[in-house]
């Protein structure tokens, strides 16, 4: 077995957030671990919206072309918290595991239905064709807002994805449906039944005051979660602190990762991803206590 901890964490470039077309990411997961490995990550995980039908492709694009890339099972579970979409990422999962299958498969028909949803609001508002461009866009997988949004920015809607949001899609728009995804509890308990690690994704993305982001975390790691993202992409130095922060008196080890979904000037596999002194990081045990990852490398 390839021991993950050859190179010091220091030298070793974590990116455990990342996306495909296996949801709303641009790139093939052959294309997503290619793009890795020439931005330098050394250990990827691969964490599409509610779905882990990506992963399959991504292990045979590392190992058909015996890449430098050590790749993390992963998945990122919508879940719902107080009235607010959280989202729960899942690392080191065994993705073949009959939990996570389970809470899969409900997500599905969640996001089916809400996706339908979505197209019958955006059809009544005078937009053509919405369910059927959508699913172009989603290239037979599941769709999300983000291949709606797409889809009307190709029809001339609107110039760009976040101008699509704020006018359709966002919370009180024209095709805004509420989401009704599973609990924090079931997506963490799920995770765990799968030998994975369960990490709260992008904290300071939930418009939340400091007083319901300390109780969000607070339910968090009640309820049994194992880490949060500390370091991202775009970031304030004092937003990495403060997480940082609040991992350490939660006792919740610390992630880190770009949520990549496509090439752009912002938001880049690997890029300024770096923990803070005085956390601990959340592939601190591996590949020891982590499965699938021990796996992945022993396959690689």
């Amino acid at each position: 077995m390839t021991e993950i901890s050859v190179k010091s964490s220091l030298l070793t470039l974590y990116d455990l957030h990342s996306h495909t077309t296996a949801s709303d990411g641009l790139l093939s997961p052959a294309e997503l671990v290619a793009r890795a490995v020439a931005m330098g990550v050394d250990v990827l995980a691969v964490t599409d919206h509610d779905t882990i039908s990506g992963l399959a492709e991504a292990r045979r694009a590392v190992s058909d072309g015996a890449l430098p890339l050590t790749l993390v099972a992963g998945v990122e579970v919508s879940t719902q918290w107080a009235n607010h979409e959280i989202h729960i990422v899942g690392l080191g999962i065994d993705d073949a595991h009959s939990a996570m299958d389970a809470l899969l498969a409900a997500q599905r028909e969640k996001r089916l239905a809400r996706a339908r949803a979505i197209a019958e609001r955006l059809e009544r508002a005078g937009i053509n064709d919405a369910w059927t461009g959508a699913n172009r866009f989603a290239r037979d997988e599941l769709v999300t807002r983000g291949h709606f949004a797409r889809y009307l920015v190709g029809i001339g809607a609107a110039d760009n994805v976040a101008k699509v949001f704020k006018k359709y899609l966002s919370k009180g728009k024209t095709g805004y449906v509420p989401p009704q995804w599973c609990t924090i509890d079931e997506a963490v308990d799920a995770i765990h039944q799968a030998g994975g690690q369960a990490v709260l994704a992008h904290p300071g993305r939930y418009q939340l005051s400091a007083k319901w982001l300390k109780r969000l975390m607070d339910h968090f790691a009640g309820v049994g979660g194992d880490g949060i993202e500390v370091a991202m992409c775009q970031q304030s130095p004092q937003e990495k602190t403060m997480l940082a922060g609040y991992a350490r008196e939660r006792g919740l080890l610390a992630s880190q990762g770009s949520d990549f979904h496509q090439p752009c000037g912002w938001i880049e596999l690997g890029r300024k991803l770096w923990l803070p002194g005085g956390v601990e990081p959340i592939w601190r045990d591996w590949p020891v206590n982590r499965p699938a990852v021990a796996r992945e490398l022993s396959e690689g």
